[in-house]
């Protein structure tokens, strides 16, 4: 799901747009109206105009909102599941603020539940793809001006917690996952090069139907690239593993593909000769023998996390259930260091660290006694809370009430 927001001073052109009045909007009929609040019954756009006029501030006098999920997730919707649907979406944005590194809020919550809008239920005349348009009024009820700083970023980050605690897609998922299947066909066509060559890199990306910008500068020296997919661009920092994409990293990464093919023929080679001197009254491998999951490859139904340690940056794939417990037991809302928290608790959990069981919970007894690690009978998401119960026994909960001023 995607939201996006921004700060206007065009307020009675935007409210005409969403209602259908607009001579712009050439299907009104493929408008409905979801909720008004703190409005009568039954206004036209100039007079819900006249209402937020009357307390808005001067100059950027409107918050315009759009809230677009993807399709087949709203296909039995109602009209009182498109309003559930925003005010989860409103309960999520007033929830959000900014501090710095210092746990000091740089950047306040807003009120749109207690400011006058209207919301209304566009369907595209093509497509029929549904989203929702809104009009909020920058000041609420009590007077007080709605904060319009890091606006964009408020409203995605409202619209990917809607969906991730509905089991949805969200937009970051969408270019995350796209982010992946680019990095694969650029690897693709290094493992076709017999021998490097920039230009004959930029020749066979091309050649796929991607388009790739050099970024050089004064002198003429490659300094970056970037690689589009449509209308999507990524930059070459942002593909790959380990950014080894990159303008700095690309013929070092070619290097290791092809020296990687030889390696691995020979490896396939022992593999073969062990298996065949193998007896068969060669003892069956147990849960612990068997190849641990590799969450550094994308598969469905997982959610890129990026993070550092000891230096290096590195970047996972988890199941998004398992993102989602974290998510909602280091809520960034309510702790300080929910960033750290999260970060150890995914180390531990993809095997980056080894730390001694941590207490099961609950009354008496541990479980010091066993060793760290998927134990053979333990699903994903018991690992996952043992990986939580870890990270806050180490570093404990900071909740951000304790150092409110």
């Amino acid at each position: 799901m995607i939201g996006k927001a921004k700060s206007i001073s065009h307020g009675i052109n935007d409210i005409r747009y969403i209602t259908g009045e607009s001579r712009n909007k050439k299907h009104p009929e493929l408008i409905y109206h979801v909720k008004d609040n703190l409005l009568p019954c039954r206004l036209d756009a100039q007079d819900i105009w006249d209402m937020m006029k009357a307390h808005a501030p001067k100059g950027k006098n409107v918050i315009r909102i759009e809230i677009s999920p993807a399709k087949e997730h709203t296909e039995h919707f109602t009209m009182k599941d498109w309003e559930k649907l925003w005010n989860d979406f409103v309960r999520e944005y007033d929830c959000i603020e900014f501090r710095n590194r210092q746990g000091e809020i740089y950047s306040h919550k807003t009120n749109l539940s207690g400011s006058i809008y209207s919301v209304w239920l566009h369907l595209e005349s093509k497509s029929g793809i549904p989203h929702l348009h809104a009009a909020v009024c920058r000041k609420d009820k009590e007077g007080r001006t709605n904060n319009d700083h890091n606006i964009h970023l408020r409203a995605q980050y409202a619209a990917e917690r809607v969906a991730r605690k509905r089991g949805w897609t969200t937009a970051m998922d969408i270019r995350r996952t796209n982010a992946d299947e680019v990095a694969a066909g650029l690897m693709e066509v290094l493992r076709s090069m017999p021998s490097w060559s920039w230009d004959d890199y930029v020749a066979k990306i091309r050649a796929k139907g991607y388009t790739l910008e050099e970024r050089r500068d004064k002198k003429g020296v490659l300094r970056g690239y970037t690689v589009g997919v449509g209308d999507v661009i990524y930059k070459a920092s942002e593909l790959g593993k380990d950014r080894n994409l990159m303008v700095s990293k690309i013929e070092a990464t070619w290097q290791k593909l092809h020296n990687k093919s030889v390696t691995e023929l020979k490896q396939n080679e022992n593999k073969i000769k062990t298996q065949t001197a193998t007896t068969p009254d060669t003892k069956p491998a147990t849960a612990c023998d068997r190849p641990v999951i590799d969450y550094s490859a994308w598969r469905e139904g997982t959610s890129r996390y990026e993070l550092a340690h000891e230096g290096k940056d590195y970047r996972f794939y988890l199941p998004d259930h398992v993102m989602r417990l974290f998510d909602d037991e280091f809520d960034y809302r309510e702790m300080v260091n929910h960033k750290e928290l999260t970060d150890y608790a995914v180390a531990l959990f993809v095997g980056m660290m080894s730390v001694p069981a941590v207490p099961s919970g609950g009354g008496g007894g541990t479980s010091n006694d066993l060793p760290w690690g998927r134990k053979e009978d333990e699903d994903e998401m018991e690992r996952a809370r043992r990986c939580a119960r870890a990270a806050i026994r180490k570093l404990g909960k900071k909740p951000k009430s304790s150092i409110r001023r």
